[in-house]
Order: structure tokens, then C-alpha cells, then sequence
């Protein structure tokens, strides 16, 4: 059968002759699927689809949907399980500090990424919401607070979730100074605490009657 005879699904399968042709055009369709569907309504298959694709090239440029939401949607220049491993591998002391670290150093070399466009896009659309939500809450910090064994893990999780993204609409969004200018060491000294506070510390929690 000539190429000329193939049908345009069939055409279509497989790997792309130019890899990174195939990489971008995953990353634009799955900017639209997750803006149309959310996080947690993209599936794999429906991306690769719109890319015209088969489903197996997500996995093999970016590991899976968690690493395609992280480079298309917040354009996190790491792997999310791979993060959350190493800021795991200093134990629980100064887990706050590098978790602050991570996210304002991977932040600056963009000057923010896609941020501030996400968190504009917070009140208006709830894809965006939901896709930030999804992917902080239950895909890093969830996966932190699960490994670490703390009590009232959705809590902490959730606090933890509020100031990361506090960070990331003073530093990069509204950009009040001196908080905007501080360097990075700055605010781990300042912030670190807080957030090792809401991994690992006391909450303050009292039994209700």
C-alpha cells in the first residue's frame, strides 16, 4: 500500500520523523484539552489525539500527564515526582527552607513562567483553578505531607498550597517590594519557618466539643 492510500488515522500513528515536532505539538494540544477539561478531566489519550499522536509519545517525552501539565500549563523545568523526592531526601529538617527554595528559584529563571498568568486566570476560570489546585495540592505538596506521615494531612497541605501561592502573586503578580526584589535566601530565611511550621509542626489544633 503507497503512503498516498493511507488513511489520515493511520498516517498519523506512530512517532513523528521529527521527535521534537511531536513534543511541541503534545505541549499545544494540551494547553487546550487542560483549559478546556481541567486537570483531571485531560486524559493522555484525549491530548494525544488532538496532537495527532498515539498516546505512548506523552510518556515518553514527559512521563506521564503530571509531567506534561507541569511543562505546557506552569512550565516547571522539572519531573513532580522527581522534585518531590529530593526535597524529601534531606529529612524533615529544613523541609520548609527547600521547599520555599525550589519554587522561588524555579519561579525566577522565568521571571514567574506562565504564574501570573495563571493565578489572573484564577477567578475567572475554573479549569485554571482547578488545574493549579490539582497539580500543587495533590501532585507535590499532597505527595510530600502522605510521605512524611503528618497528621491532618489536607490541612497542612492546603497551608502549605496558600503560601507557595501567596509567593507567586507578591513576587511575580502584584510584585510589592521589597518582596519582589528580595533575593532568594531572603525569603527562605523568612518564609521557611512558616512552612515547616505547616509540614511538621503544631497547628494550634483544639478538640472540638
Amino acid at each position: 500500500m503507497s503512503t498516498a492510500d493511507q488513511s489520515p488515522a493511520a498516517r498519523r500513528r506512530g512517532r513523528r520523523p521529527a521527535g521534537q515536532d511531536t513534543r511541541a505539538a503534545l505541549l499545544t494540544a494540551a494547553r487546550d484539552v487542560f483549559a478546556e477539561s481541567g486537570y483531571e478531566g485531560a486524559t493522555v489519550r484525549a491530548i494525544a489525539a488532538r496532537a495527532g499522536v498515539d498516546a505512548a509519545m506523552v510518556n515518553h517525552w514527559f512521563g506521564g500527564k503530571e509531567g506534561l501539565f507541569a511543562q505546557a500549563v506552569l512550565k516547571l523545568p522539572f519531573d513532580p515526582q522527581i522534585m518531590v523526592t529530593t526535597l524529601l531526601e534531606g529529612g524533615l529538617d529544613g523541609l520548609g527552607a527547600r521547599v520555599v527554595r525550589q519554587f522561588v528559584t524555579t519561579w525566577d529563571a522565568t521571571s514567574g513562567g506562565t504564574f501570573p498568568a495563571l493565578v489572573r486566570s484564577l477567578a475567572s476560570h475554573d479549569q485554571a483553578a482547578a488545574g493549579l489546585r490539582d497539580f500543587l495540592v495533590k501532585h507535590i505538596l499532597g505527595h510530600i505531607v502522605d510521605r512524611i506521615q503528618a497528621d491532618e494531612p489536607h490541612l497542612r497541605t492546603n497551608l502549605c498550597a496558600s503560601q507557595l501561592i501567596g509567593i507567586g502573586m507578591a513576587r511575580y503578580v502584584a510584585k510589592f517590594d521589597p518582596f519582589a526584589s528580595a533575593d532568594v535566601e531572603t525569603l527562605v530565611a523568612a518564609i521557611g519557618p512558616t512552612l515547616q511550621r505547616y509540614l511538621t509542626g503544631d497547628l494550634g489544633l483544639t478538640d472540638q466539643p
